[in-house]
């Protein structure tokens, strides 16, 4: 779609970001192609060129300069980034001078690198080098070409798996007992393990004593006097590990165990009561959140309660740039596809997208807010206020 010049004050105006740049004029390859190298391997964006980015001033181009950066451009999107992506280029006149727009899309084939094999991400209005195994392993996640519930723990073996459960399972599912023999090829086959370690989703499902197999992958639950996270002292908070399912059942008491009761109406005085954010809501969402999170960040999910909401924190944008909009409206896209396909037998798990829907018929009173720049989803359970 075309831009006007109304829209491109409109963007001048608000400044550099990490989704737009300004640049008075272009002559090297190489420096515009890392700049695309980091809009293509985070979410896109638009470089106007004719604009100087220390005053914001509109400085303009001449002919012979499009010309001439027409062919710069498309140079170094082929040439200089790899893989080769796609831009975009129009020129739009803006009071009585012409920007040229350049759209740079959000890549498919991330990791994309400039020519001398530097990967670069946004940061902020900035860009960085990429050099951590982690962050490049998730750039690799988003394209599909690697998963982190597949990655294989190194310093695992047989010895750590629950084989008792792994058969209860398996007798539940398959309606036969698998051969202590055959558990190695067992696991294998159905992707949760390999040459006779433990990956990441099958510790997860069927692992023992996560805390030393999986660390980095817990629950940090606190309970807070009032409603702001930088207080000190607490009612109390603990360190939750275990398997998905512990996980959840452990996480799921310490919030439910902090919350008041409601006697409804109707019923004895004496009678347990019901609790004032209904049970399914918090099941439903912790267990989204433990089966969806990113297991490629080492960060655990934070459980908080405070006195007017509860907090469900999961390391990871929403997966395959899945809108909060989306969510709410059942649409489910799953980046753990092992974990997720087992859930349903081990947790109080759909995987329809249904239980979102369920959540806000009963309870619409929670919100969903995915901080694409902290790499985080933050669910807020709001708690009533009780007369």
């Amino acid at each position: 779609m075309s831009m006007n010049a109304e829209e491109i004050l409109d963007i001048i105006a608000k400044g550099e970001t990490s989704s737009v740049q300004f640049k008075a004029n272009v002559h090297n390859e190489q420096s515009i192609a890392q700049e695309m190298v980091a809009f293509a391997n985070t979410k896109g964006s638009k470089i106007l060129i004719g604009v100087d980015d220390k005053t914001w001033d509109i400085t303009g181009l001449t002919a012979d300069d499009l010309r001439r950066l027409t062919n710069l451009l498309v140079n170094a999107a082929d040439q200089y980034v790899k893989e080769p992506i796609f831009i975009n280029t129009e020129t739009v006149g803006v009071k009585g001078k012409l920007v040229l727009v350049v759209t740079v899309p959000e890549g498919i084939a991330k990791p994309y690198k400039d020519k001398d094999g530097i990967i670069y991400l946004k940061n902020g209005a900035n860009k960085r080098k990429v050099t951590s195994n982690e962050e490049i392993s998730r750039l690799l996640q988003s394209s599909g070409y690697m998963y982190a519930e597949e990655k294989v723990i190194g310093h695992s073996s047989m010895a750590d798996l629950d084989a008792d459960k792994f058969r209860r399972f398996y007798e539940a599912q398959y309606k036969e007992t698998p051969d202590n023999n055959q558990l190695e090829k067992h696991l294998t086959n159905l992707r949760l393990g390999a040459e006779g370690k433990l990956n990441i989703a099958g510790a997860l499902l069927f692992g023992k004593n996560l805390q030393g197999l999986t660390p980095q992958f817990f629950i940090t639950a606190i309970w807070f006097w009032g409603n702001e996270i930088t207080d000190t002292k607490y009612r109390s908070s603990e360190n939750i590990y275990g398997t998905l399912d512990e996980l959840y059942r452990k996480g799921f008491d310490f919030v439910l165990s902090k919350l008041h009761k409601i006697q409804q109406p109707g019923k004895s005085f004496n009678s347990l009561g019901v609790s004032e954010v209904p049970e399914i809501v918090i099941t439903e969402l912790l267990i989204n959140a433990l089966i969806h999170r990113d297991y490629f960040m080492n960060d655990s999910i934070k459980l908080y309660v405070f006195e007017n909401r509860i907090e469900i924190i999961s390391p990871g944008r929403l997966p395959n740039n899945l809108t909060e909009a989306q969510v709410k409206k059942g649409i489910r896209r799953t980046r753990n596809n092992i974990i997720a396909s087992f859930a349903p037998f081990l947790m109080e798990y759909r995987g329809a997208g249904s239980g979102i829907l369920r959540s806000l018929d009963i309870y619409p009173n929670f919100d969903i807010n995915n901080e694409i720049e902290n790499e985080r989803v933050v669910v807020t359970i709001k708690r009533p206020v009780l007369k």
